[in-house]
């Protein structure tokens, strides 16, 4: 069994066993306005799903805060600083790495908060919320310790964490879908490459026992670089899990709510 079918057996199945699915979605590398953003905006609103929007605040612009102001459903996450490359050729791109000193490396993400906190606010329901997302997904493991020093609650990256607290005062909430081939084309990855991926990550939580929660399944889009097809099949995804019984599709302050607080 494969495709959508594999995927309503999956859930099926968690239904069978009196447990609730519990997924999030996180879309990165907003900066501006634009009719990307209004799609991502307009596909939010349809589907009538929670999205966490990871912003660069470097070059996050004040038409971008006029824009999601009192728009609801949305929280703001913190996504590196510029965005920029810093390791050198040959090596996979990264930001947050330890070829800057950690110093400056940390002082960036300061500012990008200042930032934040001058374009967005400080308080509820627009404020940013204090979630670190490393660009690339890459963040250098020497300063994951510091980031509850300069003020992050929660880092959220890609892939299965290692650990719900990689330190104590941060928590780990990753996503783990995504819906881009970065390394085949830079477009959709695919309904049945997609669906596959997904049903493995829930058969695998679905084996987590009931002592140990498994991990929220994170979708992650991207609307600057989506095709046709990724735009399709994320309307179809949401709407989908979004009418099925025993799936919570969450709000990232309220997957970070035990150690998240807006300031």
């Amino acid at each position: 069994m494969t495709g959508w079918a594999a995927l309503d057996d999956e859930l099926a199945r968690w239904r069978e066993g009196g447990r609730e699915v519990e997924v999030w979605w996180r879309d990165d590398d907003a900066a501006d306005v634009g009719p990307a953003l209004e799609r991502l905006l307009d596909v939010r609103r349809t589907a009538d799903v929670p999205l966490a929007l990871a912003i660069v605040p470097a070059h996050a612009t004040a038409a971008l805060a006029a824009r999601l102001a009192g728009e609801p459903g949305i929280d703001l996450l913190q996504h590196g600083y510029a965005h920029v490359n810093h390791a050198p050729s040959g090596e996979k791109k990264c930001e947050l790495g330890l070829h800057r000193p950690a110093m400056v490396v940390l002082g960036d993400l300061g500012t990008g908060w200042l930032a934040m906190e001058r374009l967005f606010g400080t308080r509820p329901p627009s404020g940013p919320l204090r979630v670190l997302v490393p660009p690339w997904n890459r963040l250098a493991p020497g300063l994951v310790p510091a980031l509850p020093e300069i003020g992050f609650t929660v880092l959220s990256s890609f892939g299965a964490r290692r650990r719900p607290e990689p330190v104590k005062g941060l928590r780990q909430i990753n996503t783990h879908l995504d819906l881009i081939d970065w390394h085949g084309g830079r477009g959709f990855v695919g309904v049945e490459a997609a669906l596959g991926q997904l049903v493995g990550l829930l058969a695998a939580a679905r084996g987590v026992t009931e002592s140990h929660t498994p991990e929220p399944i994170g979708i992650l889009s991207h609307h600057l670089a989506m095709d046709e097809r990724a735009w399709d099949f994320l309307i179809s995804l949401l709407g989908r899990l979004k009418r099925t019984q025993g799936v919570k599709t969450s709000a990232a302050h309220e997957l970070f709510a035990s150690r998240e607080a807006r300031v």
